[in-house]
């Protein structure tokens, strides 16, 4: 069987660069050598391109660059000397996730892991995608939208709705954001204020939602128009949530697979992953994130992400692996999906 010529690609200018390079580190370690030429490219933060060729333990710790090749220009064409057959773009963030990249690649015609650009672009945005699953009456927390120029022309009207409609205490996060990066939980005026001006160093676009009081769920959905649905796993946070040094550093913070539910709760999280992520047209691979409410067993969607973790201690392949799809397993249905999903497309436009 010929071996395919698989382009994966990490790092990127988004504030999850770091968290890419563990993915891609875990990824590379584990991809099948006798079905794949894997051709490693990196991103630079300031967004330069480089082929790497050196080992792959110096990527997570950022010495790749050192080592890794300049080039003017990296052929994506089907007409250079060595054919890309797919591309996996293990990407977190803006420029890698939202929906940039992908548009590359269809303008390439090349196959790609992963959502389209409609799905990446309102996956990644928050606000949109809440806006989205609210004309489907799925139920999520209340939230606030702002806009950086509008907030700093009306704080204090901004301020009042979210302590009207909301009240103490919120989260605060950058609409297209990851990885909890930028997101602060916020008990007071004060603290709100400095959440605020904190989420905005990393977006234009800012959500304010209300606390929920409720178990973090989580569920992996796999493949393209007849998605799969793992089983859901229970985050127990170490601190007051789940933020970005627990999920890639720390690993304090325990969770449970399958999630210590009901069984209806179980199969009714599995069903409503599967909505939203038919809803906004995913393919490939998304987490869906959800809250379960303590008291009342009341399922709440959170947010979407197109493109997970795949770290070590990332939850999406955990999930997999727990409902009987192991780490090199995910990743050869994930390559496949790609080219399924390519060979659908129509050849004119």
């Amino acid at each position: 069987m010929k071996k395919l010529n698989v382009m994966v690609v990490f790092g990127g200018q988004s504030g999850e660069h770091e968290v890419s390079l563990m993915s891609v580190t875990s990824i590379l370690k584990v991809m099948n050598r006798e079905k794949y030429n894997i051709m490693p490219v990196g991103i630079t933060k300031e967004g330069i391109w480089k082929v790497y060729k050196g080992p792959f333990d110096k990527i997570a710790t950022g010495e790749w660059e050192a080592l890794a090749e300049d080039k003017e220009v990296i052929s994506l064409g089907k007409n250079n000397g060595e054919k890309i057959d797919v591309v996996f773009p293990v990407l977190h963030g803006p420029y890698g996730e939202d929906g940039t990249i992908q548009g590359l690649l269809e303008m390439m015609n090349i196959p790609y892991v992963g959502a389209g650009v409609l799905a990446s672009a309102i996956a990644m945005d928050k606000a949109m995608s809440k806006k989205l699953c609210t004309s489907e009456n799925i139920p999520q927390a209340k939230y606030v939208m702002m806009i950086h120029t509008s907030y700093l022309q009306k704080k204090e009207v901004y301020i009042q709705e979210i302590e009207e409609k909301l009240g103490y205490p919120v989260f605060v996060k950058p609409a297209n954001l990851g990885s909890s990066v930028g997101i602060s939980k916020a008990k007071n005026q004060q603290q709100l204020l400095e959440a605020i001006d904190e989420a905005f160093k990393y977006d234009r676009k800012v959500v304010v939602e209300e606390f929920i009081n409720g178990r973090e769920i989580e569920c992996s959905v796999l493949g393209n128009d007849e998605a799969i649905a793992s089983l859901p796993a229970e985050i127990i946070p170490s601190h007051e949530f789940y933020d970005y040094k627990d999920k890639y550093f720390n690993g304090t913070s325990s969770f449970q697979i399958p999630a210590d539910l009901p069984e209806t709760i179980i199969e009714e999280v599995r069903s409503l992953a599967l909505k939203i992520y038919k809803l906004l047209d995913c393919s490939g691979l998304s987490r869906v994130d959800f809250f379960v409410e303590r008291e009342t067993h009341r399922i709440y969607f959170n947010e979407i992400n197109t493109m997970p973790g795949f770290t070590k201690i990332s939850m999406y392949p955990k999930m997999w692996e727990a409902t009987g799809i192991g780490y090199e397993a995910l990743i050869d249905r994930l390559i496949a999906l790609a080219i399924e999903r390519f060979d659908e497309r129509p050849k004119s436009y």
